[in-house]
């Protein structure tokens, strides 16, 4: 019986330190496991705050990129009324421009016709003239 005794005393021993090895082992995982799940915790918090961050980054970009293609617009805009504006003032010039060419040659020609004219009327008085000196140079030597 002793030795039964003693035998299932062993036993319990034995039993009682898998026990406590087990126990152990178990707050062993379980610390362990409480460091994954702190470490998963602030991970996810680190995600969200990432994410937080990704969308307003985003959001902030789409106004940058909306601003920056309605700035184009009115600089396109500008820059097409601008063109607009100049090239009308170009034709109006442009026509100005051939009007006072085409005075400028009428008025060239009317020059050389009425020097021409004036030239004839020279020639023509000078004649005359040359004609009356000639009759009275007549009237004087008949006269003598």
């Amino acid at each position: 019986g002793v030795f039964l005794y003693n035998h299932l005393q062993q036993k319990v021993r034995n039993a009682e330190a898998l026990a406590q090895k087990y126990k152990q082992q178990q707050e062993a995982l379980s610390a362990q496991l409480q460091v994954v799940y702190e470490h998963r915790s602030r991970l996810e918090r680190s995600l969200q705050k990432e994410r937080g961050e990704h969308k307003k980054t985003k959001e902030d970009f789409l106004v940058y990129k909306l601003e920056a293609q309605e700035a184009l617009n009115k600089e396109k805009q500008d820059s097409m009324n601008r063109y607009g504006a100049l090239s009308s003032q170009h034709k109006i010039l442009k026509n100005q421009h051939d009007d006072v060419k085409k005075q400028l040659l009428d008025l060239q020609l009317q020059h050389n016709s009425l020097r021409l004219e004036h030239r004839k009327s020279l020639e023509s008085h000078s004649q005359r003239v040359a004609q009356l000196q000639q009759d009275r140079d007549s009237e004087v030597t008949s006269l003598q």
